[in-house]
């Protein structure tokens, strides 16, 4: 069996059993990043018929995983880390979220995203819950690839398992729907990430700022009082009425100052209402955080007639 060498770790304890020897040395190879050694040792455990339990196998896909980004390593990471999950599979050890992500990142660095994304759906099989990290390959290799309507599939997926989208998974949706010049779903991650991310880096900048340069507005004439009613209706400074008005975007990078005046347009930022949806949330924290910190008193009082909370008064009383 493959040994790490006695000068970079410390000795195994005696009369230790084939299986505990094998975990002891993969966990050394694990930390050391080195697959080579690692997959000698698995075929080595297979050979002697050593039985492995879900952490050795889970070691084993996780270092393949983390070995796609090196060259000298990506083709034995795929070869033998589909051969350790079927291992796995027929040796009746049950896969957790970890082990189907490992696979997951195999497969789409394979350019199956199909298979990383059945991976993913079949998860409850294995009374798991898919977690964004899951969702994340068959994700971004079907938006690598423009498949724009299964980048789609996958989002919507998501959505049903209560697994939300974060920065990195929204700016390439909105990439891919740029690419596929799908007008509704770039004005729809456009409000996501306004609502979800609000700041955003510089990647997700340059996408945003190339589909302002392409695209023509084609949408209805500007009707002021229209969104301004709409404005105030949706709360959080947005009209949500889609692209509005017609022609080329004047596309240019600008500073807001320390008292919230714009550099490049010269108006004055003003603070903006959250929505009905932040608003309920918000009440609801508020009641919570009041009924935990003050068991006895009636909540009840402290409500309008329309169920929304006074916060004022019970900001006074919390704190």
């Amino acid at each position: 069996m493959a040994m790490a060498s006695s000068s970079n770790k410390k000795k195994p304890k005696k009369n230790q059993t084939p299986e505990s020897q094998f975990n002891y040395n993969l966990n050394f190879y694990s930390k050391s990043k080195d697959l080579h050694s690692a997959i000698s040792l698995y075929d080595t455990a297979i050979s002697q018929d050593t039985r492995l339990n879900q952490h050795g196998f889970n070691t084993l896909l996780y270092l393949c995983s983390v070995s796609l980004n090196d060259p000298s390593t990506k083709e034995l990471a795929l070869r033998c880390g589909f051969r350790i999950f079927d291992h796995m599979v027929s040796n009746g050890i049950k896969p957790n979220e970890a082990s189907i992500t490992a696979v997951a990142r195999l497969a789409a660095a394979n350019g199956d995203g199909d298979y990383a994304f059945d991976l993913v759906k079949n998860v409850g099989a294995y009374n798991e819950l898919p977690r964004l990290r899951t969702y994340d390959p068959a994700l971004f290799c079907f938006c690598e690839k423009l498949e724009a309507d299964k980048a789609y599939e996958v989002e919507e997926h998501m959505g049903s398992m209560g697994v939300g989208l974060e920065e990195g998974e929204i700016a390439a949706l909105l990439k891919v729907s740029l690419e596929s010049r799908n007008e509704k779903r770039v004005y729809g991650y456009l409000q996501k990430l306004r609502k979800m991310v609000r700041c955003v880096r510089g990647e997700t900048a340059k996408v945003i700022e190339h589909w302002f340069a392409v695209f023509e507005g084609s949408g209805v004439e500007l009707d002021v009082d229209l969104v301004r009613e709409a404005v105030s209706r949706n709360g959080g400074g947005w009209h949500g009425l889609g692209w509005i008005g017609k022609g080329k975007w004047v596309l240019k990078r600008g500073s807001v100052d320390v008292g919230g005046k714009c550099c490049c347009c010269g108006e004055q930022l003003v603070s903006v209402d959250i929505d009905d949806d932040e608003t309920e949330r918000f009440a609801e924290s508020v009641a919570g955080l009041a009924m935990e910190r003050e068991v006895k008193a009636n909540f009840s009082e402290f409500q309008v007639s329309d169920g929304s909370v006074c916060f004022c008064t019970w900001f006074l009383l919390i704190y």
